[in-house]
């Protein structure tokens, strides 16, 4: 039970305190998951990155519920889920009984601009910080060179389709690249 509380009250916290998805949360809750708590380390945590980012759904949700299921079963992944899900729940309740008066504050709009800012500070920091702890090998820079590549040629001829594609493509590499490596290590 003790256990259960603490999930409730870390994820409860995360929902409340970070802005922006999943991709700015990455920064707090490697923090909260591996320095602070001891719950997991760098390689478990990237795991669970790369496991939230590609399943459906919110990456602060399904975060939640792998971390959740890991310490606590299932019990532990419906409370964490529900925790960090109850937060945005609240405040986009409250935010919609009042709506349109929310809107006509100056100092909403120029908050929502600070915030922003701020996103994009927490999304390049947790990209960084992953990156430095990535195992430097040569399939790994392969693969990071090729990624960034593609999102160069992609913005440049302003390629755009579905993200379900990208994700299609990205698995057929991630299965081609792991079946190369593992001949590879055969010979």
């Amino acid at each position: 039970m003790k256990k259960l509380c603490c999930l409730f009250l870390t994820f409860l916290k995360i929902g409340a305190f970070t802005f922006g998805g999943g991709y700015a949360m990455i920064a707090l809750l490697e923090n909260e998951f591996i320095t602070r708590r001891h719950w997991m380390n760098q390689e478990e945590f990237l795991d669970m990155a790369a496991i939230a980012e590609s399943t459906p759904g919110p990456v602060a949700v399904n975060s939640a519920t792998y971390l959740g299921y890991k310490l606590g079963g299932v019990s532990g992944a419906f409370v964490s889920t529900a925790a960090v899900c109850l937060p945005s729940f609240v405040i986009i309740y409250l935010i919609s009984l009042f709506f349109d008066q929310f809107l006509t504050f100056t100092l909403v709009s120029k908050a929502f601009r600070g915030i922003q800012v701020c996103v994009i500070y927490l999304i390049f920091s947790a990209g960084i910080r992953m990156l430095k702890s990535l195992k430097r090998t040569v399939f790994n820079c392969v693969i990071l060179i090729a990624v960034i590549c593609s999102m160069v040629v992609c913005t440049v001829l302003s390629v755009n389709f579905s993200s379900i594609f990208y994700v299609l493509i990205c698995g057929c590499v991630g299965i081609g690249g792991f079946l190369v490596q593992r001949i590879l290590q055969r010979k």
